[in-house]
């Protein structure tokens, strides 16, 4: 009704304002002559002159619209940029300390791999000084198939020996424009994986890199081992800590371009050569091999027959190298050779156990460092086939020319790959080996389980003093208990150096994640391969506690896992034969149902409905047949 009202009033208002003057003949004389006021009601009158005074002085003034979520936003002062970087470290620190010092520990990744400045520089001036659409095309015609994408395999094959040499500066340059920066980044993390695990008394200072082409091995190992004086700097290779490094590789046109990347570049107190095969002079004695890394990057697919990649495997063996690493990329074939060389490697440090000429030896034997808890036959490797893969991805920034030459527009690019590391000596032992016998000890509880903790607490000291009320012998003997109940692992953690020395040493039967988690609203399941040699189902619910749960929640595909299940985890077996079996879901994010289920295609659809439509067109015929026999007789 008001409102009503005040919008009669406003035409009313607005009409004597901007009538037109009845008596007046012309323009001028409405301008000149002005009509005769009104007579009004003077209450009407004073209400109109205060609606009048309330729409003149009235400001429509719009309010600042505050900035939205993820909106750039101006800082003034370069304190507010610090104090803005100090909030994010902040809390993301906070984030992560919710976590269990050993979840921390068994979850530590490199992160997204951005290459240092001086390999950036150098390709791009080996990029520069080549032709741009050639590039292009030959990056096209040697790493992209169409139904495919871009590939970081390099397996090229000329008609003679002249045509490689015509083409091998051209497909250097596409090499290393393309596929150098991919493998730089797998590379780089599982040497800072391998670091991580170690610890600070593995110091590489040899390396000897089977297959190096152009140099994605030695760029990788040499900004990984960085000198401790340089660690809050940017890795550089005269800061490294490695001071000899060999490089074998028959492909003359990648290791040229090795070279010249290295042309302009400092190199410290590096001596780097390279050779095309691995001589008796160049063995080195077991006694010396401890900081000696042998690497072999993406080098076993390459190798066509399983005899020359046992040959091959053995090389890396009969080096003397303390460490070995072998990577190569996550297809079927690939995983295959990376488990054939595994079985090969530790066949090898059995026999070594096993032989009496041996017995005075320093080191003896080999165990897998990562990514296996255990020594043991892959449980998803099988002699015959492979249906699932063991593999694991990393993410890389791409640099501006790998855009350029690939013509794509994202930031990034992922790289998946399957690898394992071996070294000699047997593998550290922990009390209770294996998933169903390992002990908790420390390290197991973060920011969460001390919140869980201290609500415990409150809860017992609520009881207490309401039991002390009634009786004091019943409230002291309910405190003892309340001191009592509050379990080992929420006690408060010893020393830092001590939980990770304590950590690294139970890391080695952790299970490890080999699919991504299925994580549910009140429990997760993870998919791990443990010390008992089997793929296992864990289940960690929220009622095992928030710790465990948490530290589950935040899990993800590579991880290792310190928490045991709260109930008793299932083996999982991968099929063997085309039909399937049982465990064809093993990582597979089914809704809880082992079950098979055919594939849904709209073809057979297709089939099936004219295959109807088939039959009951002759059902119809064979109908009106019958029906004029009955009518003929």
């Amino acid at each position: 009704m008001l409102r009503g009202t005040s919008a009669t009033l406003r035409i009313l208002v607005h009409s004597i304002r901007h009538a037109s003057p009845p008596f007046s003949t012309s323009a001028v004389a409405a301008s000149t002559q002005p009509n005769a006021a009104l007579d009004l009601d003077p209450t009407l009158k004073a209400l109109l002159q205060d609606i009048d005074i309330s729409l003149t002085s009235h400001k429509h003034v719009m309010a600042k619209r505050p900035p939205r979520e993820l909106e750039p936003v101006a800082i003034e002062s370069p304190d507010e940029a610090e104090d803005a970087e100090d909030f994010v470290e902040d809390h993301s620190e906070r984030s992560e300390h919710r976590k269990s010092p050993a979840a921390r520990f068994g979850s530590k990744k490199i992160g997204a791999v951005v290459m240092p400045t001086e390999l950036q520089k150098s390709i791009t001036a080996l990029i520069d000084a080549s032709d741009k659409v050639q590039l292009h095309s030959d990056a096209t015609r040697l790493f992209f198939d169409e139904s495919e994408g871009w590939d970081h395999s390099y397996d090229v094959k000329y008609r003679s020996r002249k045509q490689g040499a015509r083409h091998s500066d051209r497909d250097g340059t596409a090499f290393a424009s393309v596929v150098l920066p991919a493998h730089y980044s797998a590379i780089c993390a599982v040497l800072h994986h391998v670091k991580h695990r170690l610890g600070p008394q593995w110091n590489v200072q040899r390396v000897i890199d089977w297959g190096s082409g152009a140099g994605s091995g030695l760029w990788a190992s040499m900004n990984t081992f960085q000198k401790p004086s340089s660690a809050c700097e940017e890795p550089r290779l005269s800061t490294s800590n490695i001071f000899t490094y060999l490089g074998i590789d028959k492909r003359d046109g990648l290791v040229a371009i090795g070279k010249r990347l290295l042309r302009d570049t400092d190199l410290g107190a590096l001596s780097a050569t390279w050779q095309r095969s691995f001589r008796e002079d160049d063995i080195i004695k077991r006694t010396e091999g401890h900081d000696t890394l042998a690497l072999s990057a993406f080098m076993l697919s390459t190798l066509q027959t399983p005899l020359a990649r046992k040959k091959f495997v053995k090389e890396l063996w009969e080096s003397g190298a303390h460490t070995i690493v072998l990577i190569d990329h996550k297809t079927k074939a690939g995983f295959q050779n990376i488990a054939e060389a595994r079985e090969y490697l530790l066949e090898m440090g059995r026999k070594e156990l096993n032989d009496p000429e041996a017995s005075d030896w320093p080191v003896r034997g080999a165990h897998v460092v990562a990514p296996c808890p255990h020594d043991g036959s892959c449980p998803l490797s099988s002699g015959k086939s492979v249906s699932l893969v063991c593999g694991f991805s990393q993410r890389l920034q791409r640099p501006s020319f790998v855009r350029l030459t690939k013509h794509a527009r994202e930031g990034h690019e992922d790289i998946e790959y399957s690898y394992v590391v071996i070294q000699r000596g047997p593998r550290p032992s922990t009390v209770g080996e294996g998933i169903s016998t390992q002990v908790r000890s420390v390290g197991r509880v973060g920011a969460i389980g001390r919140e869980e903790a201290e609500q415990i607490r409150l809860k017992e000291e609520r009881v207490t003093k309401e039991l002390v009320l009634d009786a004091d012998r019943v409230g002291t003997r309910h405190e003892a208990e309340a001191t009592d109940q509050i379990p080992p692992e929420f006690l408060p953690a010893e020393n830092s150096e001590e939980v990770e020395a304590a950590l690294r040493n139970e890391a080695f039967h952790w299970p490890r994640l080999v699919f991504p988690p299925l994580k549910k609203s009140g429990h997760i399941i993870i998919d791990a391969c443990t010390a008992e040699c089997k793929i296992m189902r864990l289940t960690i619910p929220k009622s095992q506690g928030k710790q465990p749960f948490y530290d589950a929640r935040k899990s993800s595909w590579g991880d290792i896992f310190p928490h045991l299940p709260k109930n008793r985890p299932q083996e999982r077996f991968q099929s063997t034969q085309e039909g399937g079996s049982k465990g064809d879901h093993i990582g597979k994010r089914a809704k809880g149902r082992d079950r098979l289920k055919g594939e849904k295609s709209y073809s057979k659809v297709e089939e099936v409905l004219k295959e109807r439509k088939r039959a009951s067109r002759r059902d119809r015929a064979v109908q009106k047949e019958d029906s004029t026999l009955l009518a003929e007789q």
